[in-house]
């Protein structure tokens, strides 16, 4: 581990919604406990269950988050990219890590320890009244989210997912969009709650209907707004 440069750190926290209201006096006592982090692909950042250390801001690349149930088997929580922060709710409570992280890409990570924040949360406590008032706009984002997955049938659950994919991980490319993410059709079954003979089956439906193209490495959309018309239809 190295101390990130401190210009740079800066300006990288600042692009957070949770550090974007903070005076630059207070993003100075973030920054200087900001550590840089930079995993290979296939790196276990954290386990599920584990004492939770730090909260980790992506710089570049791609990380699972995922659970595993008592037989083994992984439900992908999510897919996070180049500016998003795991876990949302890691500076607010005591408990363990909810999920294990995995780059699945050469990742650089941004960690900021949990008890060095805590003491600057004691410090200033402006910054943590700040700070909450933003998680908790995120975190009901998210509830409203999982409200919507959890009550569509499995063939919605994949729209919605592909859709989801697009505007947070799609790059257009002329009148096609381009998901650059190494997801195996069993992580993709696995992030919408359907086994892999199913999502196999649909994604190849879409597919003959020339809506979409997979792959272990992307997911390239043909048609953006038919894909979406077939989600509102279903």
């Amino acid at each position: 581990m190295r101390r990130e440069n401190k210009d740079t750190a800066a300006e990288f926290l600042q692009q957070f919604p949770i550090f974007q209201d903070l005076t630059p006096e207070e993003l100075k006592q973030v920054e200087d406990i900001a550590i840089s982090r930079k995993m290979v692909k296939k790196t276990v950042i954290f386990t599920e269950g584990s004492e939770k250390e730090a909260v980790f801001f992506i710089r570049t690349g791609i990380v699972k988050a995922y659970k595993t149930d008592e037989n083994g088997h992984e439900q992908i929580v999510s897919f996070l990219k180049t500016g998003d922060m795991f876990p949302h709710t890691g500076f607010f409570n005591a408990h363990p890590y909810p999920a294990t992280a995995e780059a699945i890409t050469p990742s650089e990570l941004l960690a900021i320890p949990v008890r060095h924040f805590e003491r600057v949360m004691l410090n200033t406590p402006a910054i943590a009244i700040k700070i909450m008032r933003v998680l908790g706009d995120k975190i009901r984002e998210l509830q409203d989210k999982l409200q919507v997955m959890s009550g569509q049938d499995v063939r919605n659950r994949v729209l919605s997912f592909l859709l989801m994919l697009a505007e947070q991980h799609g790059q257009a490319d002329g009148s096609k969009i381009v998901i650059n993410l190494p997801m195996t059709h069993q992580e993709f079954a696995n992030s919408i709650g359907t086994t892999r003979e199913t999502a196999n089956r649909l994604l190849n439906q879409l597919s003959k209907e020339q809506l979409l193209n997979v792959d272990r490495s992307r997911i390239v959309i043909y048609d953006l707004p038919a894909l979406k018309q077939q989600r509102d239809t279903v």
